[in-house]
């Protein structure tokens, strides 16, 4: 089975978060949490009551407006933060080994609509 997850927008990078984390002890926290949080609205919106038992391969499409964030900032924070969410709104029971056997990223420019299309099989 094949499921569809879309986030409009975009979500803060790795570089930020890595900013974050050293100007003071919660910002990195709270930026993770306001990020999942995006997430989790799309999670509500697209795979309400949902829960995937069988391992998944998830594959990333990153619609970002312009190329002035490189692609493993936009990718590396982001991942970690949908799993995350995936996990807490119980859509995958975990996002370890058993549960994601692994992923792909792609990048496309969408000046007008950037956000995230992630496919899980």
């Amino acid at each position: 089975m094949e499921y569809k997850l879309i986030i409009p927008g975009r979500l803060d990078g790795l570089n930020k978060f890595i900013g974050a984390n050293c100007s003071n002890s919660c910002a990195g926290n709270n930026m993770k949490k306001r990020n999942e949080r995006i997430v989790r609205k799309a999670i509500e919106s697209c795979l309400h009551g949902v829960k995937i038992k069988n391992p998944v391969y998830m594959e990333y499409i990153w619609y970002e407006r312009d190329m002035r964030r490189d692609l493993d900032n936009i990718s590396s924070f982001g991942r970690k933060v949908i799993q995350d969410a995936l996990v807490g709104a119980a859509v995958l029971k975990g996002d370890g080994w058993k549960h994601v056997v692994g992923f792909s990223d792609r990048f496309e420019m969408d000046r007008e609509n950037p956000g995230l299309k992630i496919i899980e099989v």
